[in-house]
């Protein structure tokens, strides 16, 4: 079984890259990291780079964030269906102000953002979290 960390994966996103664990059994690729595969169950699964783009489904405005996240706010966070199959959520790299409904089936590129450690856990490392900016 390919073995893709969260750690592993957070640091690929970090510098650009996405990755993604694809089925032996069925050729469907999962992301972020599962034990198996999302779509028919087999655990056979081999580490691979995807395609860092894809196509906004849905989104949202965060304008209340949770806690430790209160500075934040308020920003985007969307569903993205990437190119290779997977659904992501992540922030999407536009002014809250600026999102309306045409940002429905607009394309993305994918990358990482490193955000601070959040209040309620300041001994961990900065976080990573998808990021979307528009093709």
């Amino acid at each position: 079984m390919g073995k893709l960390t969260f750690k592993a994966y957070f640091d690929a996103l970090r510098e650009g890259k996405l990755l993604g664990l694809k089925c032996k059994a069925c050729g469907k690729v999962t992301c972020p990291p599962m034990s198996v595969c999302q779509e028919c169950g087999a655990d056979e699964l081999e580490v691979v780079e995807m395609k860092n783009s894809g196509v906004i489904k849905t989104f949202t405005v965060i304008h209340v964030a949770p806690a430790g996240l209160e500075n934040e706010a308020p920003y985007v966070v969307c569903e993205v269906e990437t190119d290779d199959g997977p659904w992501l959520v992540g922030r999407l790299d536009i002014k809250p102000e600026e999102a309306s409904i045409e940002l429905v089936g607009r394309r993305v590129t994918i990358t990482g953002q490193e955000l601070p450690p959040e209040r309620h856990y300041p001994d961990k490392e900065r976080r990573v979290v998808p990021l979307f900016k528009l093709a």
